[in-house]
């Protein structure tokens, strides 16, 4: 069908653009010698000295509103009948058509062959993105299912975003495509890891489905700087993803960062599609410091924007950003270039019998790494909240008590950062990056996080148990906070975990289970 189409508006293009026949000129038609006329070769026949005499006489050429005299070097160009105009411009034939015929036109292709002619001048990019087009290209595709649609207004409004140039239907049409390829590639993503709760090879369906991550950063003069990714590390539960070659702006030149996820062309679903997933704004939310060593210090801006700047002239030697692998196809895919996804709200049917329904049940894993290695992964079962120590509004849950002996966990190698700009390569000590799955009794994912935490010295001893330093890592988020006590092992340089603790709003456990804690 799409064949047919594309032959259709061809052999059109062509009848448009062809330009009438010509005959040879004068001179041509004259005999290749010389001779008497009336005799053989290519003498002149009885009527020669009429048609010469018409020529002579013949008019001048009408320019405009004006006459001018005919250039005696172009008349062997003319043509033979001067009642035929030149053929103008291959461009004006396109031009000079209505707009409704062309939009008639462009209707009878597909979505493909739309992508691919956008592409030739501007006046095809501008039809190629009409709604009218694009909405029979939706109806006929997914029309069907919902024959009494209503041409409903956009969420957004492609004219007052900057940026954003793709009309309603077509954002529709295409959002629809991916969402309809994500539910085939769902039905294969729900088997899970036992601890984790996330599908088995989300990293694969990434890969197969293309998907790539974009950093665009807007200075202070509104000019953007887009980015593709470097590298991407993918881990059990998480992805970092690093931007290190590019030219970057100064640091304190930086306005806001946004980062998207990026499918690209393929046949199914042209153009590229450019999913919002975070964005900060260097205004509203100050950064933190984290450490420094002998060429970068290292910034981190919520929600999980780690800076490297070079301590020599203040520029940006790389930006990483950890993703927690929860949705993140769906995040990837499936949000607008202005407007991230949202999660679907699914709460658990509500147990009347159970009084401490959503406090118990829970299942932790948590993972410490950093790019290239771990530092530890563990799974904890059996966890609850405990209502009595509600302080602040925050219910806590000690995953690892202190007194406890038997659950302290060794970690393996050093908590440091290391990150890589172009050829220089570093490290800044006392930083990893802790992703953290929460599942509650229905193995659901209830919280998800990735971000870089810090360690530092406690401010008084932890445990009795150990003789060493004492350390602390604390992570302060706004949907929750998370305590890590530490102690250093100087005869087997080992750090240990002796505390975990975890604190959630207590609104957001009645949220999710419809209780009154």
């Amino acid at each position: 069908m799409a064949a047919g189409r594309g032959e259709f508006f061809r052999s059109l293009i062509e009848g448009l653009e062809r330009k009438p026949v010509q005959p040879a000129p004068v001179g041509q038609q004259r005999g290749r010698g010389r001779g008497k006329p009336g005799t053989a070769g290519g003498r002149s026949g009885p009527g020669t000295g009429q048609r010469r005499r018409q020529r002579q006489a013949a008019p001048s050429s009408v320019s405009g509103n004006s006459l001018s005299r005919p250039d005696p070097r172009a008349e062997g160009n003319k043509s033979h009948f001067p009642h035929i105009k030149t053929s103008p411009p291959r461009n004006n034939f396109i031009e000079r058509l209505p707009h409704e015929i062309l939009v008639k036109i462009f209707s009878y292709l597909d979505a493909t062959s739309l992508s691919y002619i956008s592409h030739v001048n501007k006046l095809f990019s501008e039809l190629s993105k009409d709604d009218v087009i694009w909405r029979g290209i939706y109806m006929s595709e997914f029309g069907c299912r919902m024959w009494n649609l209503k041409p409903a207004a956009p969420r957004v409004d492609p004219a007052e975003v900057e940026g954003c140039s793709m009309g309603h239907w077509k954002e529709k049409y295409f959002r629809t495509v991916n969402a309809t390829e994500i539910n085939m590639w769902r039905r294969e993503m729900i088997n899970v890891r036992p601890f984790t709760g996330l599908p088995w090879r989300t990293d694969g369906f990434l890969r197969e489905l293309r998907v790539s991550w974009e950093l665009t950063v807007c200075d202070w003069r509104g000019q953007e700087v887009t980015m593709k990714q470097s590298k991407a590390l993918f881990f059990q539960s998480s992805v970092i993803v690093r931007w290190s070659e590019g030219r970057f702006p100064k640091y304190h030149h930086i306005r806001d960062m946004k980062l998207y996820g990026v499918r690209k062309e393929t046949l199914k679903t042209r153009p590229g599609w450019r999913s919002l997933i975070l964005k900060l704004d260097m205004r509203t939310r100050p950064p933190r410091f984290i450490d420094r060593d002998k060429a970068v210090k290292v910034m981190h801006h919520q929600p999980g924007f780690i800076v490297g700047v070079w301590r020599v002239d203040g520029g940006v030697a790389f930006i990483m950003v950890s993703l927690h692998l929860h949705r993140l196809v769906e995040r990837s895919l499936l949000g607008s270039p202005v407007c991230p996804f949202s999660e679907p709200d699914d709460p658990p049917h509500v147990d009347n019998s159970d009084p401490e329904f959503g406090l118990h049940g829970y299942s932790l894993h948590v993972l410490l790494h950093k790019p290239g290695a771990e530092i530890m992964s563990e799974n904890f079962g059996n966890l609850s909240f405990n209502a009595g120590r509600l302080q602040r509004g925050l219910l806590e849950m000690r995953v690892i008590n202190t007194t406890d002996l038997f659950h302290h966990r060794p970690l393996s190698g050093n908590i440091t950062l290391p990150w890589v700009s172009g050829t220089v390569e570093g490290s800044v000590e006392k930083c990893c990056i802790m992703t953290l799955t929460l599942l509650d009794e229905f193995q659901k994912p209830f919280w998800c996080l990735s971000s870089p935490i810090v360690i530092t010295p406690a401010e008084r001893r932890l445990s009795f148990d150990y003789d060493g330093e004492h350390f602390v890592m604390v992570l302060y988020r706004t949907d929750g906070r998370v305590e890590l006590k530490l102690v250093w092992l100087k005869e087997k340089r080992q750090f240990f975990l002796i505390g975990f603790n975890l604190f959630i709003p207590v609104h957001r456990v009645n949220k999710r289970f419809s209780s009154a804690f």
